[in-house]
């Protein structure tokens, strides 16, 4: 069966097969593809590994099970102080994966249903663009009016020698054994996280970062409350150096750091990055345009240089996270097939970092709102969190705002401790809804919590920066 769709641009009618055709399933293509055909759209999607994309597949969703496993090696140490006595504890890499494996794979056929209860099209293969109308899979090509291209990113491994000896986050989760020693190149979310679960669950963790301070992007006090949780849990963290070179020498990895130094380890794994999956995809047959790191370039809207074509997700490298690449989903579809009109955006997105500490955090950083000509108040506590008290933990759990001096409207809010992201999803619309300094301080604490914390900082701190 074909439906007719007015070509863009032209009075002329077409047929074609789809009124949309989504390349990629993962979170942001099929988000779209569903609420499209909820709004009538007769819909196909492709997928050439499993559907569910990175996040579901090789990213958050097993990245936190991993992070919850390795949680519980701290949990035993601090049980004693509460009064509780367990025996030695042991833990099993291989139970562990199969136990990941299962989940994952039970989501695998949770998004394939969604898909089918929806009434999309599912066609196994890498799409590929005949021109700027004709999709290709496996061999068969179809026709449609809008075409979609969420195929997200890929890591970046850096061109030296012996590279293919290193893995990446995609080959972490399926390691047959839990490495002894582990080199992890890198030092933004994916490099910390990591680190944290090898750390926890026993391995021998070394964090080897090009520049000065790890989490480049977020927040100065955001960055150094990390680097002191990761240090204090024995993690050894070398700045100013990166792998120069990999070799196998008698069944270990010998790393030769750029300042000329080695290191033997039993894995090396690179979290240098990751980039658009632009590539083979045939977007030059259809004139789609690229922009600097091969990312396609889209509008407010998500369409590319090509009227009919757009793009959402990872491939545009806007903001690489998942909840975005559904917001720009959603957003395409309701637009293009529910007669809403709804441009993408991104302003006050909140992140988190499941680190160890972990991190919440949304809106500006300090540095960011001084850089855009604020005059900011700066309120920031650190202090034990209550569930340390009892075990003798010392580490510290850090709250802070960033407040325009003028209009008393909270810019930025940053979490560093125990439960960060989950106490920062609610934060987040406050600041993303303009409130003030004096809309928090009017807000009844939760006590005893760290969250209460937010509400009840009453005195700015020095407002010079890094005070």
């Amino acid at each position: 069966m074909q439906v007719s769709q007015r070509c863009p641009g032209s009075r002329a009618v077409k047929e074609f097969d789809y009124d949309l055709f989504v390349i990629g399933a993962g979170s942001g293509g099929v988000r779209a593809s569903r609420i499209a055909a909820g709004h009538g759209a007769r819909v196909a999607i492709c997928e050439e590994s499993r559907v569910g994309g990175t996040c579901v597949i090789r990213g958050c969703v097993p990245k936190k099970l991993l992070v919850f496993a390795s949680q519980f090696s701290e949990a035993f140490e601090d049980c004693g102080g509460y009064g509780w006595s367990v025996g030695k504890p042991e833990f099993s890499w291989p139970d562990l994966i199969a136990a990941k494996d299962r989940e994952i794979d039970r989501l695998n056929q949770i998004y394939i249903r969604l898909l089918d209860n929806a009434g999309v099209d599912l066609h196994m293969g890498r799409g590929r663009l005949v021109d700027e109308h004709t999709v290709e899979v496996d061999g068969k090509r179809f026709s449609a009016a809008r075409i979609l291209i969420a195929v997200g990113g890929r890591p970046w491994v850096p061109d030296i020698p012996g590279r293919e000896i290193g893995i990446t986050s995609d080959e972490a989760f399926h390691l047959e054994a839990l490495p002894r020693r582990v080199l992890i190149a890198g030092a933004g979310y994916i490099a910390v996280e990591f680190a944290g679960i090898f750390n926890g669950l026993g391995s021998q963790v070394t964090l080897a970062y090009r520049r000065d301070l790890i989490l480049r992007g977020f927040d100065d006090d955001v960055r150094r409350a990390v680097e002191a949780g990761l240090s204090g849990r024995g993690i050894d963290i070398r700045y100013q150096v990166e792998p120069a070179r990999l070799e196998q020498v008698d069944g270990e990895v010998e790393v030769t750091l750029s300042d000329g130094s080695k290191q033997r380890v039993d894995t090396v794994m690179f979290a240098t990055g990751r980039e658009p999956y632009t590539w083979e995809l045939g977007l030059e047959n259809a004139g789609v345009r690229l922009g600097p790191g091969n990312r396609i370039e889209v509008d407010e809207y998500s369409r590319t240089s090509v009227d009919h074509i757009f793009a959402v997700g990872d491939v545009t490298d806007r903001i690489a996270l998942t909840p975005v690449a559904l917001m720009e989903g959603h957003a395409f579809a309701d637009t293009e097939f529910g007669d809403m009109d709804r441009p993408v955006d991104h302003a006050n997105t909140p992140a988190a970092v499941f680190s160890q500490p972990p991190v919440g955090t949304v809106g500006l950083s300090e540095a960011e709102a001084r850089e855009q000509g604020f005059n900011v108040r700066i309120f920031r506590s650190q202090f034990t969190p209550m569930r340390y008290t009892l075990s003798g933990r010392t580490e510290k759990a850090l709250m802070k705002l960033v407040v325009d001096a003028k209009s008393e409207r909270v810019l930025g809010c940053h979490v560093v401790g125990p439960d960060a992201p989950e106490m920062l999803q609610g934060f987040a619309v406050a600041v993303r809804a303009g409130l003030t300094k004096a809309d928090f301080d009017r807000t009844i604490g939760i006590h005893p919590t760290s969250a209460e914390e937010l509400v009840t900082l009453r005195q700015p701190v020095d407002d010079q920066p890094g005070s």
